[in-house]
């Protein structure tokens, strides 16, 4: 609001000139019909005042013309205001920006059982579609941004076995792995215990899950490339 504030003081001293004309016309006036004054001095005095009046209406013009040019300055400051407003809130939807809020840690690792002989060692490992499901779970039951070992989970994030590891945004991670969520911790929560549901699974095998509820959680934003080279944006309104 600078350029605004700005225009404002310049507005405000054209006012005051513009008062000091008006008083100087009015003082004239007063003075021409009071005193009895030679008539070439009079003529003198008619020509000061008819330059008074004609400056007095360049500077009302100039005043008007400047309340104009500050109303633009401000409207236009404000719709800059409320397009900062709207990409913040767009980042956000992103994932592209540091968000913080209440929620709840999921932890997620190996089972300590031993295999049978004729069971697999990985029934008792934490898989990628493990990590998905309780993912999905989260984001079904309201969550607004979710992590996993501090990488930030968007739309084109990437879940999957990397050998004895999972890859997460192309970055391998290994357990115990934690998953933050922020959303409204009860309902979140609750998403996750449903009966029969992904925990209770994973807890069949003896895979250790717990829930935490928090009231501050930090998620970091997505710190990988966005690429797009097939994708392009469609403007409203225009066709082709």
């Amino acid at each position: 609001m600078k350029k605004a504030r700005v225009f404002e003081l310049y507005v405000a001293g054209v006012c005051v000139i513009l008062g000091i004309l008006l008083v100087g016309q009015v003082r004239t006036q007063e003075y021409i019909g009071q005193s009895q004054i030679p008539s070439r001095r009079l003529e003198d005095l008619s020509d000061m005042l008819r330059r008074s009046e004609a400056e007095r209406m360049i500077l009302e013009k100039e005043v008007e013309t400047l309340r104009k040019q500050l109303s633009k300055v401000v409207e236009g400051e404000k719709a800059a205001e409320a397009a900062q407003a709207e990409l913040i809130k767009a980042k956000m939807a992103a994932g592209l920006t540091t968000v913080e809020g209440t929620g709840v840690i999921v932890t997620l690792n190996d089972s300590k059982r031993q295999a049978g002989p004729s069971e697999s060692h990985g029934l008792f490992l934490v898989h990628d579609n493990d990590i998905l499901q309780v993912i999905n779970e989260l984001f079904a039951a309201g969550a607004e941004a979710v992590s996993v070992n501090g990488q930030r989970i968007i739309a084109v994030s990437e879940i999957r076995c990397s050998g004895p590891v999972i890859s997460v945004n192309n970055v391998r991670i290994g357990p115990p792995y934690e998953i933050y969520a922020i959303g409204e911790p009860g309902a979140l929560d609750s998403a996750l215990h449903m009966r029969d549901g992904i925990l209770d699974t994973l807890r069949a095998w003896g895979i250790e899950a717990k829930v935490i509820k928090s009231t501050s959680i930090q998620i970091p934003a997505y710190k990988g490339g966005l690429y797009f080279e097939y994708a392009n944006p469609v403007l409203e309104g225009v066709q082709k």
